[in-house]
């Protein structure tokens, strides 16, 4: 990363993945002199370690699936096999692609990049240090980027071996025989899809009473049944204990909080995906105002911190901890910061999307959360067996579900699972956003045959009007 002399600035920038790069480049296009600085990779965690690896190995893992069902689609193949480390090399090559061109854009769009450490040192002042050198910076806005990392669970530290974090679990050099996932959020349940399609016999472990627990019950009911219907064991409401650790497995105790009942299992991996801690260490806030809550710095709608011309976005600033989050988080600030008095971030029309087999992505409320806040509610549902596209794909495992207030026809949330939902859901997030109700949603035309045929017959079926079930 280029570094250039100048050491004033209208707006700096620390950390440059997905909310930094983007801050970066929005303020340059609205005429502000900003300067970036990153410790290690542009783009961050998640270009580098996340959101765009993973997805190239879980398109592999797909390859794969379609390779040993062959015979459904009319065809046949002998000897089929894969390379791991050109299944990981080929994740590595788009990570790096993708890094270089976050580099360029930043360069295009004449931000300043310093490559190193940052710290706040006094007012409107950043320094970065880099190999025992020190520079630095002022701005009269500073913006904090920082990311998050995975959280450890104490006796499962990962060791680089046998336990693994998001990062060992990305850079395999064997599959597992038997794969132990702490977690079941989505992270975990991409892990362990991957795992379980390339070979592996996946165990997930969830200390609540289902996986994906932030998913709607119906969604995680159904996403449970398809895993195990691939082969893997699901372990729900579970703690884990007496952990102990060799040259060649991990042995841990499995108790249900549900019964006095324990089992003691022996993996030769582990992935541990139970959260992550926000990146606050380090950065200096003790000598500001800014209130860190549960390691996540608190901020309004416009990521303002407490502490005057001071500001942070993504997964620092708190849930949900998602790049898309962060990049919309960071266009909001930096327009806030140049008075074009933008809305403020809405974090109900946020989507989620896990990129498992089956797919899932949903946004709003849950049915449960509906009803707790006290809406009459209108549901409608419609399975993927109904729709002509899904089975032609021969991918009819999956459903649509919509709720509704039934008093206005707002759309409250929506929820997907099955094949290629996660590029469907922007359907629903704009309907949101433009505040549609079902009177509209049902006039809009869905083009046929499409699996997104399924979102529209789900808003009949929440008014008794649905065509094909």
């Amino acid at each position: 990363m280029a570094t250039v002399p100048a050491t004033s600035f209208d707006i700096i920038i620390i950390g440059g993945g997905p909310g930094g790069y983007v801050a970066a480049i929005r303020a340059a296009q609205l005429g502000l002199n900003a300067a970036l600085i990153e410790r290690e990779h542009l783009g961050g965690i998640c270009l580098n370690w996340g959101c765009i690896p993973t997805k190239a190995l879980l398109r592999s893992a797909d390859i794969n699936h379609l390779l040993t069902t062959l015979p459904d689609y009319g065809f046949s193949a002998d000897n089929i096999k894969f390379d791991l480390a050109a299944v990981v090399q080929r994740s590595r090559t788009i990570a790096k692609q993708l890094s270089a061109g976050v580099q360029h854009l930043l360069r295009k769009n004449k931000v300043t990049v310093f490559d190193g450490t940052a710290k706040l040192a006094g007012a409107n002042t950043v320094t970065v240090e880099k190999s025992g050198a020190t520079k630095a910076l002022t701005a009269p806005h500073i913006i904090l980027a920082t990311g998050a990392r995975a959280r450890a669970i104490p006796g499962l530290e990962p060791n680089g071996k046998h336990i693994w974090s998001y990062k060992e679990a990305m850079v395999p050099t064997t599959v597992p025989k038997h794969l132990l996932v702490v977690g079941s959020g989505a992270i975990g349940c991409e892990f362990a899809s991957f795992y379980q399609t390339m070979g592996a016999q996946v165990t997930i472990v969830e200390m609540q009473d289902r996986i994906l627990p932030l998913e709607d019950t119906e969604i995680s009911t159904f996403a449970r049944a398809a895993f195990e219907k691939q082969g893997m064991r699901i372990i729900t409401a579970a703690q884990l204990s007496a952990i102990k650790t060799t040259d060649t497995a991990v042995t841990l105790t499995l108790t249900l909080t549900t019964a006095a009942k324990a089992e003691t299992l022996t993996f030769d991996h582990v992935i541990s995906a139970i959260g992550i801690i926000g990146n606050t260490e380090n950065l200096g806030l003790e000598s500001t105002k800014i209130i860190v809550e549960k390691t996540h710095i608190k901020i309004d709608g416009f990521g303002r911190t407490a502490h005057p011309g001071i500001y942070a976005i993504g997964d620092i600033a708190g849930p949900p901890w998602l790049a898309h989050k962060a990049s919309h988080e960071a266009v909001i600030c930096v327009e806030a910061i140049a008075g074009l008095n933008p809305h403020p971030l809405n974090t109900a029309n946020i989507p989620g999307c896990t990129y498992c087999r089956p797919q899932i992505a949903s946004v709003g409320l849950t049915e449960s959360a509906a009803r707790a806040a006290g809406y009459d509610l209108k549901i409608g549902k419609f399975p993927f067996i109904g729709n002509g596209k899904a089975i032609a794909l021969g991918e009819p495992e999956g459903f649509t579900k919509t709720i509704f207030d039934a008093k206005t026809g707002a759309l409250l949330g929506a929820h997907m699972i099955g094949a290629e939902v996660t590029e469907m859901i922007q359907g629903f997030v704009i309907a949101r956003t433009l505040e549609t109700t079902e009177a509209e949603l049902m006039h809009t035309i869905f083009p046929h045959p499409t699996i997104s045929e399924t979102m529209h017959e789900s808003v009949l079926a929440a008014y008794g009007r649905a065509i094909h079930i």
